[in-house]
């Protein structure tokens, strides 16, 4: 006999579906609800609302657990390439050998973006932050492929778009960088794999032979598949509901770079680099902000450090350390900013104050010292982030199609004025 869940409202009872997940998440099925008691359900942030059922992405904060489609962040981590992954996250599936060559293969013929694209670039001021151009870059997408606007097309053309969109990222990602730097813009060079081919746009010049060294390489791969998606959050929910109204997927991977864009999302490794930044120009005493961020009562609070949904460590964060220390070791990099990030590190992971509290160093702490021991301006960071978290966009975006979910249409309680006479201007 399956549960239900017992509503009580102005004497009367309703009986409401208990929904069980694989693994053993329980949910109330509200969709009925109003339609039986005129109620409705209020929870600003949705942080305890489920918008979907979905077989992508497990995640169990308390736990510390990080699963795409079964398998365990550590292991495709530590044994997966990123296209692997978003074969994966896509799909359903990890690739065959034949499978995953003849992704990458079509990945790799569409690198190149129109040259008409080189015009919008030079058209943005040169302090035009990276975010911004390249949610444009990426809806203009679609107006070079019309035939992209039915998301309801056949699967061999919705598959045409997907690997569009994950071989262009790079080079519009990669180009937005040259463009702030006024520097020329580097073409794919498809010897290369999907993350030696993007440092090659980004930090090659047309007067130099660039081989990107190996071991920014592997950071960069383990990077994008940490990034690569994360559940329900704020950009993937983004993404499925602007998808819902049967926008174009350029559309609706558009709205999810913007709302990456913001500080409280995908813009936190910048905002670490940027508070390292204000203690190194302030002095460097870190005790004294140390003692700022105990301090209830100041308004500081130190960024990249806690996770509001890991409440144990978050397990990207393990993977993704090392990869930091094996970065700055072998580029030896002397920079007072990365000495005190490394400070900052040992004093949260020893310090009872930030161990009770679980304020150990997340994903964005190790990937900002990464981006900035690669002089990636922090500006770019999101970008960055943007480039890992496509796959878990396009994912998301399928399944909602193939699920033939609702448009999305959230409600409210309205606490406005009640109903009053319009008064002529002459008269107020």
């Amino acid at each position: 006999m399956s549960e239900t869940a017992i509503f009580e409202i102005n004497g009367e009872r309703y009986e409401l579906p208990v929904i069980t997940g694989t693994e053993n998440e329980q949910g109330i099925d509200i969709k009925a609800l109003r339609a039986v008691s005129g109620c409705i359900t209020l929870d600003p942030g949705f942080k305890n609302t489920g918008s979907t059922k979905s077989a992508i992405t497990f995640l169990d904060g308390e736990n510390g657990i990080l699963r795409y489609r079964g398998y365990p962040i550590e292991q495709l981590a530590e044994k997966a390439s990123f296209l692997e992954v978003a074969f994966l996250l896509i799909y359903g599936e990890l690739p065959s050998k034949e499978e995953l060559a003849s992704f990458t293969n079509s990945i790799t013929k569409h690198t190149l973006v129109h040259e008409d694209m080189k015009q919008f670039f030079e058209a943005y001021p040169p302090k035009a932050h990276p975010m911004g151009i390249l949610a444009s870059m990426v809806c203009s997408l679609s107006t070079f492929y019309p035939e992209s606007q039915n998301p309801n097309r056949d699967k061999d053309a919705v598959d045409l778009t997907i690997h569009r969109l994950i071989a262009k990222i790079p080079t519009l990602a990669a180009w937005s960088y040259k463009n702030a730097m006024r520097h020329p813009f580097m073409y794919p060079k498809n010897t290369f794999n999907y993350c030696e081919n993007f440092l090659y746009m980004m930090f090659g010049m047309p007067t130099e032979d660039y081989t990107p060294d190996p071991v920014v390489v592997d950071a960069l791969n383990k990077l994008l598949i940490l990034h690569a998606d994360h559940e329900q959050n704020c950009s993937a929910s983004t993404v499925r509901i602007v998808g819902s109204s049967q926008a174009n997927l350029y559309a609706s991977i558009s709205a999810g770079v913007s709302a990456l864009w913001g500080p409280l999302h995908g813009g936190a490794n910048q905002a670490v680099i940027e508070m390292l930044t204000k203690i190194q120009e302030d002095g460097g005493d870190l005790d004294k902000w140390i003692a700022k961020a105990k301090d209830k009562n100041d308004p500081f609070r130190l960024m990249g450090f806690g996770h509001r949904v890991y409440k144990n460590f978050d397990p990207r964060a393990k993977i993704i350390k090392k990869a930091c220390d094996d970065v700055l070791e072998k580029l030896g990099i002397n920079d007072p900013i990365l000495e005190i990030a490394k400070k900052l590190e040992k004093v949260a992971l020893e310090d009872e104050y930030f161990v009770k509290r679980g304020l150990y160093p997340n994903v964005d702490f190790y990937s900002g010292i990464i981006y900035k021991a690669l002089n990636i301006p922090s500006e770019m960071f999101t970008v960055m982030f943007a480039l890992g978290r496509l796959p878990g966009w396009i994912a998301q975006w399928k399944e909602m199609i193939e699920n033939n979910e609702p448009i999305g249409r959230p409600r409210q309680i309205y606490t406005g004025a009640t109903e009053r006479d319009y008064v002529s201007i002459d008269k107020r």
